[in-house]
């Protein structure tokens, strides 16, 4: 396998654009402070206007991607969707939950103020429980994965995605943060619904008129730029608010990063792991590990802000994220490729 094959030069490289990101969104808020001031005004509902029409541009083109005609195909390889389903709806959210926690509130408890705490525990809550939808399609190629297989694993994550609003309220709930319920909801329709069911129409539409062919080739390669612009942007702006935190709090990048990182390990390791305990082939068991690992952080960057708002701790902690998402999971797919041996060979 090709160095890096299958991945664009913007996925590889996402970690300095978030990083760039952060620097010229904090340069703006302190230099040019109108910005910001100016983005306050279109908010309805504590919901940036500008934000919310960036991010759906940032959610739509990853909901064209996927075929709810695969869930017909559910009942193959039942094991792997319980995998899937179990690792990233009844084991995720909660390990993030209690790793945060204790770092937030126990080991970093005299270097975050509780207040930051509580957002940046919110943060990584929101994190956990939005399961990746849309990169992991590269990460499974870049594994040699089944193409077909995991395209049922996220169809199925999906349909799942309503389990997000009670798991979120829960968690939030144990950790005694305010949840602002109709906001909550607000957001997975805005967020999650309108862009799924407008997704999955454009597809219906496209695919009966050009065919799949022309849809996959042509039509979807059209928002690749779309998304990348409203991401960048998203943070720029994002970050344009962050500028004081940051700057006051510049130790917190990393100490939101530690247990991030090791949640996204750790997922990994129990999907992967269980794979291989129930001897399943190898492009089975990394794309279920990777769908664990990585996470829907557009879902969570844009509830945390329509949650907590875009100087919030919580969406700081979303965007590291973003951060540190593509080295590790970069990691894991070169974890996954040596240990290819561990599982059964395909049959002829």
């Amino acid at each position: 396998m090709k160095k890096n094959q299958g991945i664009s030069f913007f996925e590889r490289t996402l970690t300095l654009w978030v990083a760039g990101c952060i620097a010229a969104g904090i340069l703006i808020g302190q230099y040019i402070p109108s910005v910001p001031t100016m983005l306050h005004r279109f908010e309805y509902a504590n919901v940036s206007i500008p934000v919310a029409i960036l991010i759906w541009l940032m959610i739509f083109p990853m909901m064209l991607k996927v075929d709810f005609n695969s869930v017909k195909n559910v009942g193959r390889k039942p094991k792997g969707i319980l995998i899937t389903g179990v690792t990233n709806w009844l084991i995720k959210p909660f390990t993030m939950f209690a790793i945060a926690w204790f770092f937030f509130f126990v080991l970093f408890k005299s270097l975050i103020p509780a207040e930051l705490a509580d957002q940046y525990l919110a943060g990584a809550v929101l994190l956990g429980a939005a399961p990746c939808t849309a990169m992991v399609f590269v990460w499974s190629h870049l594994t040699k994965g089944d193409a077909a297989y995991t395209l049922v694993q996220v169809a199925l994550n999906d349909l799942i995605i309503v389990a997000f609003v009670p798991i979120v309220g829960l968690l939030l709930g144990i950790g005694g943060i305010a949840i602002p319920w109709d906001t909550l909801f607000l957001s997975v329709v805005l967020f999650v619904v309108v862009p799924l069911l407008a997704g999955m129409l454009t597809r219906l539409y496209v695919v009966k008129k050009r065919g799949i062919d022309y849809f996959n080739n042509v039509f979807i390669k059209k928002f690749n730029h779309i998304t990348v612009g409203g991401l960048l942007l998203t943070l720029i702006i994002l970050f344009s608010f962050q500028g004081d935190t940051i700057l006051q709090n510049p130790l917190h990048i990393l100490l939101i990063a530690i247990p991030l990182i090791i949640q996204t390990v750790l997922i990994f390791f129990i999907a992967y792991g269980w794979a291989k305990a129930w001897r399943l082939p190898h492009d089975v068991a990394a794309p279920a590990g990777m769908i664990g690992a990585s996470n829907f952080f557009e879902l969570a960057v844009a509830v945390a802000i329509s949650l907590f708002g875009l100087e919030s701790g919580a969406a700081l902690a979303t965007t590291v994220g973003v951060l540190v998402e593509v080295p590790v999971m970069l990691m894991l797919v070169r974890i996954a490729n040596n240990t290819r041996r561990w599982f059964p060979r395909p049959a002829a």
